[in-house]
């Protein structure tokens, strides 16, 4: 699991600051996560490859989030794209996108769908044989969603000497690697468990977009291997928290320590500080494996 930082920063662009996009590569996926302005450009500098990109993940319909989107998707009109692109985000973000298109007459010559949220609730948004995504519901000023990235239970590791000892036809490797018992040429019944090792553990990232503190998210994160969640002031500005309805870092890594995450990955800072590095400090206080997102940055979960 792989997680490259596209952008990190709250609000407004800078010289050498961008707003929130990443992408998370997960058993063989890339996902994007959020668009905000200059995702595309930082898609380039990073060298992520464009095609792979087939699922794009919008939190909320704040431009620092989005107004990315209708210049990526055009890009990829302009490559050439055939192959489908699916956007996930909430109610809204259909209209405003093919609007755009419908103005600039620069419809898609892909199949562009959009899977458009407005549960209040936690729902499966895409499965496949590898990975689930779920919302996270999250406490902003509009409707917002974090997303819960899950990879599904690996095969168990077949111990190839143990089989040929137990004269277990290539046949029923298959079988094996799925937990099952089989019958040897001998007639004899193999457990399981003498000729294979347990599985690679799964893998799991929780992305918390803008969010106020909110504790009833950690049941659902419970665990997470990690857990990347916004920081955008420190507690010497707590009170602006509840205007804004966004965290600081301390809240942020209570959320870590409560849901047992392995390691929490702090973004999302506002413009205001001049040192990034106090984020991490804050946050060290009440959990102990802290990682600053900062632009172009990528972190190898193995």
């Amino acid at each position: 699991m792989k997680l490259t930082i596209l952008g990190c920063y709250a609000a407004t662009p800078r010289s050498l600051t961008n707003p929130t996009s990443q992408v998370l590569t997960i058993n063989n996926h890339m996902f994007l996560i959020d668009c905000g302005e200059g995702t595309q450009v930082q898609l380039r500098k990073n060298k992520v490859k464009f095609a792979k990109i087939e699922h794009i993940f919008i939190s909320h319909l704040h431009g620092d989030h989005f107004y990315g989107l209708i210049g990526l998707i055009s890009t990829f009109m302009l490559l050439g794209r055939e192959k489908p692109l699916h956007v996930y985000g909430p109610k809204g973000i259909k209209e405003v996108i093919l609007l755009q298109l419908k103005l600039s007459n620069a419809w898609t010559s892909y199949p562009l769908y959009f899977h458009e949220l407005e549960s209040e609730q936690s729902e499966v948004i895409f499965e496949d044989d590898s990975v689930t995504v779920e919302t996270i519901p999250l406490i902003h000023r509009v409707y917002t969603n974090g997303f819960l990235f899950k990879e599904k239970p690996k095969d168990r590791k077949l111990v190839i000497e143990k089989a040929h000892e137990y004269q277990i036809d290539v046949t029923l490797f298959k079988s094996l690697k799925k937990g099952k018992d089989v019958v040897a040429e001998t007639g004899e019944i193999i457990p399981n468990k003498w000729v294979t090792e347990e599985p690679e553990a799964s893998k799991s990232y929780a992305f918390c977009s803008d969010t106020l503190y909110n504790e009833a998210i950690v049941p659902q994160i419970k665990n997470v291997t990690v857990l990347y969640h916004e920081s955008t002031f420190l507690e010497q500005q707590k009170s602006l928290t509840d205007h804004t309805k966004h965290s600081t870092a301390k809240q942020a890594a209570t959320i870590a320590k409560q849901a047992n995450a392995e390691q929490l990955v702090l973004g999302h800072y506002s413009t205001r500080y001049k040192d990034i590095s106090v984020f991490k400090e804050e946050a060290l206080e009440v959990f102990p494996n802290v990682s600053l997102a900062e632009d172009g940055k990528s972190f190898d979960f193995d």
